[in-house]
């Protein structure tokens, strides 16, 4: 009688063993499209008319399309849920998204989320054979660390482009609060109209750098994403020279998302 009443309320591993699979399956559906998109979609759709703007958008917009259908297919396969709240105030010209960087899929959710953006991303992805290709054909910026990235990342906002950026650089180790580099400060006062944030939680931990992929959580995991207000970065320009502004607007950035972070999480609509 004891054995079966505690096999009764035992919490349910939450379909474990498919969600492993499943997820397994996803990321080589992922590492597979990014070839596809190298050596048959990009090809293709070079030969289409229009200048080397034109393709650069075409490439975004089907890089774009293709993330927000990975991660429908994650949500369907069980692996995940997810939540997002204010992604209509995201795409707007001359706009720098910030964002926390908890999870390996924060930036799928972000460049799935907004059509047009153009990203920082590690400069890892150049040399890899899977991504290499999109990143590429999308014009997004290698996050070398040189003033040359600096430069090309202020010069697409002043284009109007919408930019997006993990200020940490690298995934947050669990437990520990955002570390947030000043170089995103400082590309945000040289170009971007309006600084957006973009808090990303995920329940429970999973993706991190800690942690192989196939080290998954024993239930669902759930990733919520929540826009807040904008951050008009001219206000922190007047406060000194651009050493000075942007050290004080990396602080800001820097205890917002800690404070944003240290609270509950509330339930959103996806």
């Amino acid at each position: 009688m004891e054995l079966a009443t505690q096999a009764l309320t035992r919490k349910p591993r939450d379909a474990y063993y498919w969600r492993l699979f499943a997820t397994a399956a996803s990321f080589a559906l992922f590492g597979l499209g990014g070839l596809c998109l190298r050596l048959l979609v990009f090809p293709l759709l070079s030969c289409l008319p229009g200048s080397a703007d034109t393709h650069q958008r075409r490439a975004r917009l089907t890089i774009s399309r293709l993330f927000w259908l990975f991660i429908r297919l994650m949500q369907r396969a069980g692996v995940l849920t997810y939540s997002v709240e204010g992604a209509e105030n995201l795409g707007r010209p001359g706009q720098m998204i910030i964002a926390n960087h908890p999870s390996l899929i924060d930036v799928v959710f972000l460049i799935g989320l907004v059509r047009q953006a153009n990203c920082v991303v590690k400069q890892s992805l150049w040399q890899n054979p899977f991504t290499r290709g999109p990143v590429r054909e999308a014009g997004y910026i290698s996050n070398d660390g040189s003033a040359e990235m600096l430069d090309a990342a202020a010069a697409a906002l002043r284009e109007g482009q919408t930019l997006i950026i993990f200020p940490e650089g690298t995934r947050t180790p669990p437990g520990a609060t955002p570390a947030f580099h000043r170089g995103g400060a400082a590309i945000a006062l040289r170009g971007a109209t309006i600084i957006t944030p973009v808090v990303i939680k995920v329940s429970p931990t999973t993706l991190t750098k800690a942690e192989p992929w196939y080290r998954i959580p024993k239930c669902r995991v759930h990733f919520s994403l929540r826009v807040g207000a904008d951050i008009e970065p001219q206000a922190f320009a007047a406060l000194g020279p651009a050493p000075q502004a942007s050290r004080k607007l990396n602080d800001y950035l820097h205890h917002y998302f800690i404070k944003e972070l240290a609270e509950d999480e509330r339930p959103t609509t996806p």
